[in-house]
């Protein structure tokens, strides 16, 4: 931010508290103040007493994103091409497109730093402190925030925001940008309309939330879909949709809402379908009795392949107590689980399906059998000539996953 920029920001924040206005209520009265601020700075300028703005304009929109938005920050969150925003220290902003990350030119103050955490957090009612040293919120804008403070870092506070594009909402479109092929798409939406239960893995920024709400997008209208997440990613197009999200615990330590008890309370609420945004921990079991009870459901895990997301399930559960073992919870994911798809970012920072897998039910010797149906030869996704085992779903809706395989035998 300029010396101009900054004196003209002040001049215009003294103004708003002298006049007792609420900027974020009123949509025009921001920019109706900075444009008074700039022509008064204008005039002074031009008569030699202040150093020119050179473009009017660009500083405009700095002055109300200041004051109104998330400050030197806001062109990046408008900006579509950017992905992820994330500070290091004040002087070390970084963002990414296309999945490359770079260093911006973006200075900021500790305090500054301090000040944007604050108008995030505000709306979303959660808290920063030494006390609670982390912090995952959601942006009005549907972006993701988390927070870490010292002295768990060094000396800075360090920052991500991770953007959610709204563009992608349906398989189709993951087909146009080369995300997966049509004849996969096809068979995924098909393997939705039967009620199949899937996994959707991969590692961080691979495209799993992306995929997953294409995925939903796919779902009968009539559906009901419940969504928990530890903080609010997903964003459905269904007509008949129930969104929660964790709740931290006060500053005596009381009312905590983790995703286990979101999963049993989702129960109550005559959900069709049941979304888990991500499985980190023991909530892993509370999701395999929801599905095992005959609710249809879909989550997310991180994981580097789709078998090792599978064994990553059936090892969870086991973070729930003592009293669960490994002899109940293989042949429950084994049962439940239907399909498996394994997101990857390559180095290109091109996101992609890079392998869908049918689970056939069987545990032999203690793992879960599992057959690939796509996978990539040549550097594209292909059928593999597999079908799925497990037919009961598919056959229940009337649907026919040879009609789509056989595509690609053809």
């Amino acid at each position: 931010m300029t010396d101009a920029v900054r004196l003209i920001t002040d001049r215009v924040r003294e103004r708003v508290r002298r006049d007792g206005i609420d900027l974020a209520a009123s949509g025009t009265a921001a920019a109706q103040y900075v444009h008074e601020e700039l022509r008064r700075y204008s005039e002074r300028a031009l008569g030699g007493s202040l150093p020119l703005i050179a473009d009017e304009d660009r500083a405009a929109q700095q002055i109300v994103a200041s004051l109104t938005g998330f400050g030197a920050l806001q062109p990046y969150l408008d900006d579509p091409e950017v992905e992820e925003i994330w500070i290091n220290t004040p002087s070390r902003v970084f963002v990414a497109r296309g999945g490359v990350s770079e260093l911006t030119d973006t200075v900021l103050t500790d305090g500054q730093v301090h000040d944007l955490v604050e108008r995030m957090l505000q709306s979303s009612g959660r808290r920063v402190d030494l006390s609670s040293p982390f912090v995952d919120a959601s942006l009005p804008d549907g972006s993701r925030l988390h927070v870490v403070i010292p002295d768990v870092t060094r000396a800075h506070w360090a920052v991500n925001i991770r953007k959610f594009p709204k563009r992608i909402r349906e398989l189709g479109q993951l087909v146009a940008l080369g995300s997966i092929p049509q004849q996969a798409a096809e068979f995924l939406r098909m393997a939705i309309l039967a009620g199949q239960n899937i996994l959707v893995c991969g590692a961080t920024q691979a495209g799993k939330t992306t995929l997953l709400n294409a995925l939903l997008s796919a779902a009968r209208p009539n559906e009901r879909i419940v969504t928990v997440e530890e903080t609010f990613e997903l964003d459905l197009t269904a007509r008949d949709v129930v969104a929660m999200q964790c709740r931290q615990p006060s500053l005596e330590g009381t009312g905590e809402i983790t995703l286990r008890r979101l999963i049993k309370e989702a129960l109550r609420m005559r959900p069709d379908r049941l979304i888990v945004g991500e499985v980190r921990e023991a909530e892993s079991l509370d999701l395999l009795l929801a599905l095992n009870a005959g609710v249809p459901g879909a989550c997310s895990i991180h994981a580097n392949s789709a078998r090792e997301a599978l064994s990553k399930l059936c090892t969870l559960p086991l973070l729930a107590g003592q009293n669960i073992d490994a002899s109940f919870v293989v042949p429950t994911v084994a049962d439940c689980i239907d399909i498996v798809v394994f997101c990857e970012l390559d180095r290109r920072g091109h996101r992609r399906v890079a392998e869908i897998l049918a689970v056939s039910g069987v545990v032999n010797s203690g793992v879960i059998e599992a057959s690939p149906i796509f996978a990539i030869r040549d550097s594209l996704l292909e059928p593999t000539g597999g079908y799925p085992v497990k037919r009961a779903k598919f056959q229940a809706a009337g649907l026919d996953p040879a009609v789509v395989l056989r595509q690609g035998a053809a």
